[in-house]
């Protein structure tokens, strides 16, 4: 098991690195060429600039059992679906019974945005945010056999 990183935007990278190394595991952290993420104990992958450039690397990577961090719904289904375990920078681990209703709430703001419409923008990052994420993979980690 291997705890893959959508490195872009992702703000728990740090976190996620000193936990993976307590249980150690092997980190990889995947990000485009506009990002640089060079971090003792992971393995950096870096790809070029292009829409979902990122997720699809990461995709074809991924294995049954593997953990993946993103915030980004659409790369959690793709994960799910090849047996990995999704997890965001908040501490919600995507599972199939809340991906569908996730991805519904991502299209409609698309379409409301696509309208012309405006969306409330994400509050700034909290200590219990941080905190729900240590603890959910913390969590998965512990239940995983090394």
């Amino acid at each position: 098991m291997k705890i893959l990183i959508d490195a872009d935007g992702c703000p728990v990278v740090d976190s996620a690195i000193r936990l993976a190394k307590q249980h150690e595991k092997e980190v990889i952290i995947l990000c485009d060429t506009s990002h640089v993420f060079e971090r003792e104990n992971a393995r950096t992958i870096t790809v070029s600039k292009g829409a979902d450039s990122v997720d699809f690397v990461l995709v074809n990577m991924v294995q049954k059992g593997d953990l993946v961090i993103t915030q980004d719904y659409g790369l959690a289904a793709m994960c799910l679906a090849k047996g990995a375990v999704p997890l965001n920078q908040n501490g919600l681990i995507y599972t199939n019974d809340n991906i569908d209703s996730l991805l519904l709430a991502r299209h409609t703001a698309k379409k409301i945005r696509n309208a012309g419409g405006r969306l409330k923008g994400s509050a700034k990052r909290t200590c219990e945010q941080d905190e729900a994420f240590t603890n959910a993979l913390s969590s998965l980690l512990s239940s995983t056999p090394s």
